[in-house]
C-alpha cells in the first residue's frame, strides 16, 4: 500500500528531534518551498522533493534501497500518515552530487505529500525497511510555503509529473541510449515555460527560442529550440518532407 492514514499510532523517534528553522519560498528560476539547517535541507519543487541528509552515506543509502519512508507527524510523537516511496511509484536518484531527489510516478501521490506537509506539525524521513531516521524536519510555515510553490507552478504542483505524453510527432534514436522524444507547445504558457519535452515518459517543462543562433544563421530546417528546465536543449527541424530533432549529442527521427 503506498498511501496509509494510521490515526493514533505511536511512533518512536529515539533521540531525533524536529530541525528548527523557518520554511522559505523562492519563486524563481526554479520554484521550490525548502527548510535547511546546518546539516540537512528538505526541498519541494514542483513534480519533485530533494532532500540532503546530515551524511553522503545516507543518500548512498537511500538510492541503494530505491525507497523512503515519509511519516506526518501530529506532533513529537504521533505519525498520522504516511508515504513510501519505492520503485513501483516513483524514482529516486542522488543529483548535483548530494542531495536525493525523489519524482513521483503520479501526481496524485505527489499532492497527498505536499497537502500532508502542509497539515501536520513535523515530517520524519525514515529507512524504508527499518525504523531508522535519516532527518526529522519542523512543518511549522509549511502550509503558506506550499500554498506559495502552487501558485508559481500554475495552481498544481505536480502537474507536469503526470502530464500524459503529448501526442503529435514521435523522434527515436539516441545511439547507445534509446530514447522516444516528443514535444508539445502549449496554448496556455505556465509562466516563462510554453512547452511540454516528453524524454522516455518523463515530462519536462521548456521554453522556446525561434533565435536561438543569435547573429548566426540557423541551419536549413530549423523550427524551434526548446530550452528545458533542466537545463537540457532541444533543437527541431523539417526539411523535404523530413523531420528531425537533436537532443544532447545525438539526432533523433521521425519514428510514427
Amino acid at each position: 500500500m503506498k498511501r496509509k492514514i494510521s490515526l493514533g499510532l505511536a511512533l518512536a523517534v529515539g533521540v531525533a528531534t524536529p530541525v528548527l528553522a523557518e520554511w522559505t519560498f523562492v519563486a524563481g528560476p526554479t520554484a521550490n518551498a525548502f527548510i535547511q539547517s546546518n546539516d540537512s535541507t528538505l526541498e519541494l519543487q514542483c513534480d519533485r522533493i530533494r532532500f540532503a541528509p546530515a551524511g553522503y552515506e545516507d543518500s548512498e543509502d537511500i538510492v541503494a534501497k530505491q525507497g523512503l519512508s515519509i511519516r506526518f507527524m501530529k506532533d513529537g510523537t504521533t505519525e498520522v500518515g504516511a508515504f513510501q516511496v519505492g520503485k513501483d511509484n516513483g524514482n529516486v536518484q542522488i543529483v548535483d552530487n548530494f542531495p536525493v531527489e525523489i519524482s513521483f510516478n503520479d501526481a496524485q501521490d505527489y499532492g497527498f505529500v505536499l497537502d500532508q506537509l502542509a497539515a501536520n506539525a513535523s515530517v520524519n524521513l525514515s529507512m524504508i525497511d527499518q525504523d531508522v531516521t535519516y532527518g526529522i524536519f519542523d512543518l511549522t510555515g509549511s502550509s503558506a510555503a506550499i500554498k506559495s510553490l502552487k501558485s508559481a507552478c500554475g495552481g498544481a504542483a505536480q502537474e507536469t509529473a503526470s502530464t500524459e505524453a503529448p501526442e503529435g510527432v514521435v523522434y527515436c534514436g539516441g545511439g547507445a541510449v534509446k530514447r522516444q522524444i516528443e514535444y508539445v507547445i502549449l496554448d496556455t504558457p505556465d509562466g516563462e515555460w510554453n512547452a511540454l519535452l516528453t524524454v522516455n515518459g518523463e515530462v519536462t517543462r521548456a521554453m522556446t527560442a525561434y533565435s536561438y543562433f543569435g547573429n548566426a544563421e540557423a541551419p536549413k530546417g530549423f523550427v524551434v529550440a526548446l530550452l528545458g528546465e533542466d537545463r537540457s536543449e532541444t533543437l527541431v527541424f523539417q526539411d523535404g518532407g523530413k523531420d528531425w530533432l537533436e537532443y544532447g549529442d545525438y539526432q533523433h527521427d521521425k519514428c510514427n
